[in-house]
């Protein structure tokens, strides 16, 4: 009698090498869980096969929540029983993924009673992801989650988990508190993260500062990426020591490698030409000690980011060029406390004209950018422009009354 809780055949092939392997992270499940047992089974099946014999067996989750539990069946339940119902749970994660140990304790002793005990930590989106569970486990499951103090995350067309990076928390360069800024969207929005509407799902991202690394520029829908918009601060005594004490080639490695150009370097002295920077950060990568952000801070909002589905993959676009996300607030410019005013707007447009499964990416693509600024009520601005336009046939409207004209 075969021993299932080993995996053989191909399987057993991912398990060589130096490199961490899911497989055997499956098997030591195994170990206790019966679930875990006949998942094993199920993926070598599939491997030799060359077929998915996972199903969408129809809609199921917690009473009051449309999002956050994904069904999954097997179409071979004859043959393993214990993954017939495979269903997964995204779990709502704390902001920059800090946890306590007890709480991870829990989460796992919880897991391993009411599923498969496999976690995906974390989903592309952020959540903990609750791999494998019945259906009479998942009203149970989020009794007991509740009680410690998660909740269910986004699946479906709502808005997806809010995720952000570690921020002030650890980071010298965070330009505003991303983990505040993400907490409070996650509270302020619970009916759209946990009841669809929406044509299709809609992702927040925070990034304290341009090197993004939550990857909100290509994964997305509306990423607040922190800068700057005053000069960059520099120490000269420091690029100097950089130059002489760590050998380090400024004009090679620092100005030639500017996207914008915009640095000089006579061995002496580096400038920076502040209005053609585009805040990249290469430059204060590498010289960390002679180079700082400016003081005046904030945030870029870009929106339509995403993976490849109907349209194919694209980028995010600049929304708002910059945004201050602490008081003092001035009069005349977009703070924090318009965010609200704008999400409604742009959510608003995208549920009376986007298309079923449409991102609000693929919708700006569809209407332009232009129609999309007028519809939501925000002015164009020269970094909404992502290159020239080479088209020349351009009618510019010089003003003046057409009845005036006609007389």
């Amino acid at each position: 009698m075969a021993d299932k809780t080993k995996a053989e055949g191909m399987l057993a092939e991912l398990k060589k090498g130096p490199y961490p392997s899911f497989i055997r992270d499956i098997e030591l499940a195994a170990e206790t869980n019966k679930m875990a047992q006949d998942l094993i089974g199920l993926l070598e099946l599939s491997y030799q096969e060359k077929l998915c014999h996972w199903k969408h067996g129809g809609i199921v989750g917690v009473m009051g929540y449309g999002g956050g539990v994904i069904g999954r069946y097997c179409d071979v339940p004859e043959e393993f029983p214990n993954v017939s119902h495979f269903h997964t749970m995204r779990v709502n994660q704390p902001a920059a993924w800090f946890y306590k140990t007890d709480a991870l304790r829990s989460i796992c002793d919880i897991w391993e009673r009411r599923g498969s005990s496999i976690f995906n930590m974390h989903g592309s989106t952020g959540d903990m992801v609750f791999l494998g569970t019945t259906t009479p486990e998942l009203e149970p499951t989020f009794d007991e989650i509740t009680k410690l103090g998660f909740d269910l995350g986004g699946s479906g067309s709502v808005l997806r988990t809010p995720s952000c990076c570690v921020g002030p928390a650890r980071c010298e360069w965070a330009m505003y508190d991303t983990l505040k800024v993400a907490y409070e969207q996650t509270m302020a929005y619970q009916d759209e993260l946990h009841r669809p509407y929406f044509p299709y799902k809609f992702k927040f991202k925070f990034a304290g500062c341009p090197n993004d690394c939550v990857a909100s520029i290509a994964r997305s829908d509306m990423s607040f990426i922190g800068t700057w918009r005053d000069d960059i601060r520099i120490d000269q005594e420091k690029v100097r020591w950089y130059a002489k004490d760590m050998n380090l080639d400024i004009s090679d490695v620092v100005v030639d490698r500017c996207p914008t150009k915009c640095m000089s370097w006579n061995g002496k002295e580096l400038k920076i030409d502040n209005r053609n920077c585009t805040r990249c950060m290469h430059c204060i990568n590498v010289m960390h000690l002679a180079l700082k952000p400016g003081m005046d801070r904030g945030c870029s909002i870009l929106l339509g980011a995403k993976a490849p589905i109907l349209e194919g993959a694209q980028l995010s676009s600049v929304l708002v060029p910059f945004m201050k996300m602490e008081p003092p607030f001035a009069e005349d410019e977009v703070t924090y406390e318009d965010l609200p005013d704008l999400i409604d707007a742009i959510w608003e447009l995208w549920g009376e004209e986007g298309k079923n499964r449409e991102r609000v990416g693929e919708l700006i693509q569809r209407i332009g950018m232009g129609n999309f600024l007028d519809a939501i009520g925000l002015d164009p601005q020269p970094e909404m422009v992502a290159h020239p336009r080479t088209n020349p046939y351009v009618f510019y409207d010089l003003g003046g009354d057409d009845d005036e004209e006609e007389e």
